[in-house]
């Protein structure tokens, strides 16, 4: 099967069966769903729901938690892991937003990176969910299925070279969705160690799936 043609039927199944997706953080602005991404590295997005709330009534814009500390932040996200740093990050990619950008979330790579906490994957996610940019973020989950599936190759073995690739094969105005796709695709049903094969609804058109069963074409 080339490769053209996986992607248009992942394209064509994702757009019949989740046509509207969205980030399952929850966030009510820019600036909450930055606070929200950061805090989600190497946690889940429950856990974040859990701790946000509470944080957002205390912090409701970056004005005021550029004013608090990482002391007073730590107490509101000690349930998330690395809370220590987490504060720490949050506190001064606060501060930096109302120093060099007026309080706004900037809507580009360069200068979203250069704030506290804030690296290339939390950029593009703020990137495509907040400004519909052709920004693909890459986690865990989204490098684990395109090996799987065979939407990249075998050299692709950094979520750089995987961004790469998926932005080639996508089309920009689909990237945003298309993250998510991916995303909760590996989060529900393509699992890290025991992957619902039985329940996948695009195994035909997955590279891991077709040699296990040894299918050809």
């Amino acid at each position: 099967m080339k490769k053209r043609e996986q992607y248009q039927h992942l394209i064509d199944y994702f757009l019949q069966t989740m046509p509207e997706v969205e980030s399952e953080l929850q966030y009510e602005n820019p600036f909450q769903l930055l606070v929200a991404v950061i805090l989600s590295a190497q946690c889940t997005d429950k856990r974040v729901n859990l701790v946000t709330p509470a944080l957002f009534e205390a912090f409701p814009t970056a004005e005021v938690m550029a004013v608090s500390s990482p002391e007073v932040v730590l107490e509101y996200i000690k349930s998330v892991s690395y809370p220590n740093s987490k504060a720490a990050h949050l506190v001064g990619m606060a501060q930096m937003l109302i120093r060099d950008f007026g309080g706004e979330v900037p809507d580009n790579l360069d200068d979203l990176t250069r704030l506290p906490g804030v690296g290339r994957k939390t950029a593009n996610v703020v990137q495509a969910v907040v400004f519909n940019k052709a920004a693909f973020a890459v986690d865990t989950h989204i490098f684990r299925v395109a090996h799987r599936l065979g939407l990249v190759n075998d050299r692709a073995t950094t979520p750089f070279a995987v961004e790469k690739e998926l932005t080639k094969h996508f089309p920009d105005e689909l990237i945003p969705r298309a993250h998510h796709w991916l995303l909760l695709h590996g989060r529900y049903v393509c699992q890290s160690r025991k992957p619902k094969c039985d329940a996948c609804g695009i195994k035909e058109w997955c590279q891991h799936w077709r040699t296990e069963n040894h299918v050809k074409g």
